[in-house]
């Protein structure tokens, strides 16, 4: 669920995980951005660490029992050409604060293969969900998903000289669980979800050492009489301190249903990331 991308101060780096994700990508504001185009990551990725200090109801299994109290995650991608083809994989876990933190209750698995072409990006990835210690419920599903994004340093002059010190960046899109047997619509896990709809916000408030950003995502029931309409939706909104290669961070999420009554899963969280970007050698 949570994850983003790598600045180096050395020069201008594109942003890890193209098709978007709930936290901030690492940007810098000078050198040629035409480069971009044509720098290729070897590997590159981040690995971090999350304590949920405060969570009342967000679980630590696929069948929602326990609470979580540790997340750990490593994110990997290469490109396979430049930006406009990307493979990368997402192993995220969960720790039972019910069972003293440090046991390992949840295995979600992520394998994709995204891209962008000028404002547009696309991805389409298996995501597998799986408790650890104890048999139970897996939830799986395969998806494809399309997003537009601005910049406002790239795209919006009137943002530019309103706000010249702070950058705001901006996406949404639209995806279809083509593949979706046992992945729910709600928090309380009924239904199975069919669309969603996502959307995101980054705002610079100083020097990309210091961001504000947001993130909602949307299901809809394939199984309900209306398949458009919203049935789940996840809300983030967090501050994100930078320093070189690390972050930290702080968010809130609350996973809600919207379409009746029902569980609502939330917590409060304070994140330690570290990011890397080895670029092949140029030809």
């Amino acid at each position: 669920m949570l994850v983003a991308g790598l600045w180096d101060g050395g020069r201008d780096a594109h942003a890890l995980e193209k098709y978007g994700r709930p936290l901030p990508e690492f940007e810098k504001s000078d050198g040629d951005k035409s480069k971009q185009d044509f720098d290729e990551s070897l590997i590159a990725g981040y690995f971090l660490a999350a304590a949920f200090v405060s969570n009342p109801t967000f679980a630590a299994r696929p069948d929602n029992t326990g609470l979580v109290g540790m997340r750990y995650m490593a994110h990997l991608e290469t490109d396979l050409y430049k930006k406009y083809l990307t493979a990368y994989t997402d192993q995220n876990f969960f720790s039972d604060r019910e069972k003293g933190w440090i046991i390992l209750t949840e295995w979600d698995q992520t394998y994709g293969m995204t891209g962008t072409v000028n404002h547009w990006s696309w991805r389409t990835q298996y995501e597998r969900d799986a408790p650890l210690d104890k048999s139970g419920l897996i939830q799986a599903y395969a998806d494809g998903l399309v997003n537009y994004r601005v910049r406002s340093h790239e795209d919006w002059s009137w943002w530019q000289k309103t706000f010249p010190k702070n950058t705001l960046t901006a996406y949404a899109g639209m995806g279809w669980l083509y593949y979706n047997q046992t992945y729910f619509a709600r928090p309380d896990n009924t239904g199975r979800a069919l669309f969603r709809y996502v959307g995101h916000v980054d705002l610079d408030l100083y020097k990309q050492k210091v961001v504000f950003y947001g993130d909602f995502n949307m299901f809809t029931d394939r199984t309900a009489s209306n398949v458009v309409r919203p049935s789940e939706l996840d809300w983030i909104l967090g501050i994100a301190v930078r320093w070189r290669d690390y972050e930290v961070s702080v968010y809130r999420e609350q996973d809600l249903p919207l379409d009746r009554g029902g569980l609502i899963q939330e917590y409060w969280a304070v994140q330690l990331r570290y990011a890397f970007d080895v670029q092949k050698q140029a030809r």
